[in-house]
C-alpha cells in the first residue's frame, strides 16, 4: 500500500478528550473516528488491526470445534420476555419499535436468540455436543461511555455459545474455550488471567474474567504473582481431551485470582505477602457456565440416550475485538506510538523513501516493496514528499513492526537502514540483504 494513496488522517497534537493512552494513540494514528457519543468508526489503519484480531481468534475458536454462524443484530422482544431477561436487564438495552408496533431490541448479547435456533434444530444427544459462536456489533447504552473504544456503546462481540446434555459435558466445553482463551490472548501479545468473576446479567453457576493488568484498568484486580510465568497451552493441545483440559484449567485455577466483586481479602491474605499481586486490571474476555438457566425457560430440551428428554447444559463466552485493540496500545507503546505484536500490526513493514523524486532512491524502494509484496508481506510504502522528521515521526506513531529507511547516501552505497520499531535498534545492510531478510 502505498502512503500518498491511503486514508489515514494523522493528527499531530493529542486530542483534548482523550483520556488515556490508547485513545490518543488511535485517534492520532487515524484508526478511528467518533460518530457520537460512544460510538465510531473503524477508519483503515484501525479495520486492518481489528481484521488481523478477528482472525486469530477464529483459528482458536475453530481449533476447539467451535462452528461459525451469523446472527441479526436486532432481535424480538418476546425471546428475551420467554426467557425472562427482558424487564430485568436494564436501561443498557436499547429498545424499539418497527413499524407493525412490534417491540423489538438491538441485541447486547444473544443467548435467547441461538437458544432459539438450537431448539429448532436439534433434537437428540447424538448431535451434541455444540458449541455456535460470531462475532458480530452489539449495542449496550452505557451510562459513561468513556476511554475510546476500550468503553463503548456500539462494539463488536466475539460469542460462542455451548451445549450439552450433562453438566459433566458443559465443564468440559467450559475447559476447551478456557484454553482457547489462553491461546488466543497470548497469540495477540497479552498475558490474560484467568479470576473468578461475577456472572452479572447474564447469569449462571461459574465465570471466569480474563484480564489483563495494565494501570488504566478499570478496576483493581488481585492475584498471585505466579500466574505471570505460567506455560501457555500449547498448538496441539488436545481439545477433546477431557483430562488434559482438566489440567490445564486446574493449574490456572490453583493459585488465587479474582477481580474486586470477588474477592476474599482473607483468602488473599493467606498468600505469602511477597507473592501478592494487586493492580489495576483490562477485562478482555469472559466465559460462563449457567446450566439450564435458558434451556428451562425455553423449552431447548433433546431426547437423551435413556429416551428421556433433558434440558441442555450451557455456557456462553465472548471476548471483545474493539476492546482488545486498545488493552494491546495499552500494554505496549512507547512515548512516540504505538508498538504492534507482529500478529497484529497493520502492516508488517514500511518501506520509508528518505527522498522522494531521486531516481535512485525511488528505484531502490520500489524493488524493496515489488519483492516483499510478492513474498506475502503487508507492506506500507511511504512514498510521500513529506520530510525526513515527519516520516519517521509516523512510522513511530502507527507502530509498523519493522521499518526499512533508503536515503540518498545509503543508496548510493547499496544500502538500506533496518529498524526495529520495539527495540530500537538501527542496522546497516546491502539491499539485497534486507530484502532476504523478510522474504527467507
Amino acid at each position: 500500500m502505498r502512503l500518498s494513496r491511503y486514508f489515514m488522517p494523522i493528527l499531530k497534537e493529542n486530542p483534548k478528550e482523550a483520556e488515556i493512552v490508547s485513545h490518543r494513540l488511535m485517534l492520532r494514528a487515524g484508526m478511528i473516528r467518533q460518530q457520537s457519543q460512544g460510538i465510531y468508526s473503524w477508519l483503515p489503519l484501525g479495520k486492518r488491526v481489528l481484521d488481523k484480531v478477528n482472525a486469530i481468534i477464529r483459528e482458536e475458536q475453530n481449533r476447539t470445534g467451535a462452528i461459525e454462524l451469523s446472527m441479526p443484530t436486532l432481535q424480538s422482544a418476546e425471546l428475551w420476555q420467554e426467557s425472562g431477561r427482558y424487564d430485568a436487564y436494564g436501561k443498557e438495552m436499547l429498545r424499539i419499535k418497527d413499524r407493525q408496533d412490534r417491540p423489538m431490541l438491538y441485541g447486547p448479547t444473544n443467548e435467547e436468540m441461538v437458544t432459539d435456533i438450537f431448539r429448532s434444530s436439534i433434537k437428540s444427544y447424538k448431535d451434541l455436543p455444540l458449541n455456535l459462536y460470531h462475532i458480530q456489533l452489539k449495542f449496550r447504552d452505557e451510562i459513561r461511555p468513556r476511554f475510546g473504544t476500550m468503553r463503548s456503546r456500539e462494539f463488536m462481540m466475539k460469542d460462542a455459545y455451548s451445549f450439552d446434555l450433562t453438566r459433566e459435558g458443559a465443564e468440559h466445553s467450559y475447559n476447551k474455550m478456557f484454553a482457547a482463551y489462553l491461546r488466543t490472548f497470548d497469540r495477540l501479545g497479552l498475558r490474560a488471567i484467568p479470576m473468578r468473576a461475577d456472572t452479572g446479567p447474564i447469569g449462571g453457576k461459574l465465570s471466569h474474567e480474563f484480564i489483563i493488568l495494565a494501570d488504566t484498568g478499570e478496576s483493581e484486580v488481585f492475584c498471585h504473582k505466579d500466574f505471570v510465568d505460567f506455560d501457555i497451552p500449547g498448538e496441539h493441545t488436545d481439545f477433546d481431551s477431557v483430562e488434559g483440559l482438566q489440567a490445564i484449567f486446574d493449574k490456572w485455577t490453583s493459585l488465587y485470582a479474582a477481580t474486586s466483586e470477588m474477592h476474599d481479602e482473607a483468602a488473599f491474605n493467606a498468600v505469602p505477602e511477597g507473592d501478592r499481586l494487586s493492580a489495576r486490571g483490562i477485562e478482555v474476555g469472559h466465559i460462563f457456565y449457567f446450566g439450564t438457566k435458558y434451556s428451562e425457560p425455553m423449552g431447548a430440551k433433546v431426547q437423551g440416550p435413556d429416551g428421556k428428554e433433558h434440558f441442555v447444559h450451557m455456557g456462553s463466552y465472548g471476548i471483545g475485538p474493539t476492546r482488545l485493540v486498545p488493552a494491546i496500545i495499552e500494554a505496549s507503546h512507547d512515548d512516540n506510538g504505538i508498538i504492534w505484536p507482529a500478529s497484529v500490526a497493520p502492516f508488517d513493514i514500511v518501506v520509508i523513501n528518505m527522498k522522494a523524486g531521486d531516481q535512485a532512491c525511488d528505484d531502490t524502494c520500489e524493488l524493496i516493496y515489488a519483492a516483499l509484496t510478492k513474498a506475502g508481506k503487508d507492506v506500507l510504502y511511504d512514498d510521500t514528499d513529506d520530510r525526513a522528521g515527519t516520516k519517521f515521526a509516523t512510522a513511530d506513531l502507527i507502530g509498523v513492526p519493522v521499518q526499512i529507511i533508503a536515503g540518498p547516501r545509503a543508496v548510493a552505497n547499496g544500502e538500506v537502514e533496518v529498524k526495529d520499531r520495539k527495540t530500537g535498534a538501527r542496522e546497516t545492510m546491502t539491499i539485497e540483504a534486507a530484502i532476504n531478510r523478510f522474504v527467507a
